[in-house]
């Protein structure tokens, strides 16, 4: 007796020449079930949360504190299409492309990565 995965593919070369190898509607049946799983269980979910940072990016609006890329927590000053005035400390203001800033921190929280 041949362990279960390599008798799937003792059948599958056999199958070329004799008729008892999986119907190919089975085979066919599962390739499909693996790319359905595989959209639900992983391209869904980073779809959704893609969209859900797209909309905090969309209404970020002057006061936020947002958390960047780079790990720094910075008041948002000003808001354009591309990109956001950020005040990192009193004083200092630096422009940033909003597609780098990863969170925005609700009022007295503290961001995900402290």
């Amino acid at each position: 007796m041949r362990a279960f995965p390599f008798a799937i593919l003792g059948t599958a070369a056999g199958a070329a020449g004799s008729a008892d190898g999986p119907p190919a509607i089975l085979t066919f049946a599962l390739i499909i079930l693996v790319v359905v799983v595989f959209f639900f269980f992983v391209m869904r979910p980073q779809m959704q949360q893609q969209k859900a940072h797209r909309a905090k990016l969309a209404a970020l609006k002057k006061g936020d504190q947002v958390l960047t890329g780079g790990g720094i927590v910075a008041k948002v000053v000003s808001v354009d299409d591309d990109y956001a005035n950020v005040e990192i400390a009193t004083g200092v203001k630096v422009k940033v492309l909003k597609s780098t800033i990863t969170d925005v921190v609700p009022p007295g929280g503290k961001p995900a990565n402290d």
